[in-house]
């Protein structure tokens, strides 16, 4: 599979459409690396087009699915998948991932819902992600999602996960803040999660915020800052896997620019005390 020119190394934001004007102004070093949601540049001309394509060949850019279905029971669209591999290639992108769920059945649900943890489930994945990675070129990066009804279980979730990654070739996107929620949601130890993943196939990591309905019920929003256990959890990871290229979310309820860029510096104060000042560890696919 070819190598893309560019690496993902260090830390960085989320480019959202908001967030345009400040991040066109903001010095070269406060972000490594940005990432979008394909489906939302796909096509995209005039001037926002222009404003992305500057900031595309000023920063590496990576993608993050959001419709892909990857578990669903409706065919895969490989139409999108055609269309995200010729924004791969115009943008030099050296990452696409998407999330371990499904979204659509007979029509899109605007939902990202748990698959069944079971063996039947981990072929049927496995094969529609291969499927992907076909067309891409490239293995295509999961990520351990967050739910809120438990799936039909044979395997535990890290076990489903491990599998699905195993059979398909598939890599893994690491997402604390997911692990945290799902950990308070589903009464778990996070680090005992944490240990039990496949993190040697771990090549990315997104951190978040998320929102408190209740003390036993968080739901994963990207919409607040991000808490000190979910701080926790993402130092642990680093002692596992090293500083591998670290992602801040946030979705909406978007902060000025400045707010931001100090969690993307304390990412990278998690990264250099986890490499006593190495600049970290870069991926290139």
């Amino acid at each position: 599979m070819p190598d893309s020119q560019r690496d993902l190394h260090g830390s960085g934001l989320g480019l959202r459409r908001a967030l345009l004007g400040p991040l066109s102004s903001m010095a070269p070093e406060d972000v490594d690396f940005m990432e979008v949601a394909p489906e939302n540049w796909i096509g995209v001309g005039g001037r926002l087009g222009k404003q992305f394509r500057a900031l595309a060949e000023r920063y590496t850019i990576a993608l993050h699915g959001l419709s892909l279905d990857i578990g669903g029971p409706d065919a895969l669209d490989t139409d999108l998948v055609q269309s995200v591999k010729t924004l791969m290639d115009e943008i030099d992108a050296p990452l696409y991932s998407e999330h371990l769920t499904y979204c659509a059945a007979q029509g899109h649900l605007y939902d990202l819902l748990p698959i069944p943890f079971t063996e039947e489930a981990v072929h049927y994945v496995a094969q529609r992600v291969r499927q992907v990675q076909d067309i891409i070129g490239r293995p295509l990066v999961l990520e351990n999602a967050s739910y809120y009804a438990q799936a039909h279980t044979e395997l535990t979730e890290a076990e489903f996960i491990r599998a699905v990654l195993d059979e398909s070739g598939a890599q893994l996107l690491l997402d604390v803040n997911n692990i945290y929620v799902n950990s308070i949601n589903h009464s778990y130890d996070p680090i005992e999660f944490l240990a039990s993943l496949p993190l040697e196939k771990a090549v990315y990591i997104h951190v978040a915020g998320h929102y408190d309905e209740a003390e036993d019920l968080k739901v994963d929003t990207h919409g607040t800052d991000v808490i000190d256990p979910v701080w926790a959890i993402l130092e642990q990871a680093y002692q596992r896997v090293g500083p591998l290229p670290t992602l801040l979310e946030r979705d909406f309820n978007l902060p000025p620019l400045e707010k931001l860029l100090q969690e993307v510096r304390q990412i990278r104060k998690l990264q250099c005390d986890c490499t006593q000042g190495s600049s970290g560890q870069a991926v290139n696919l």
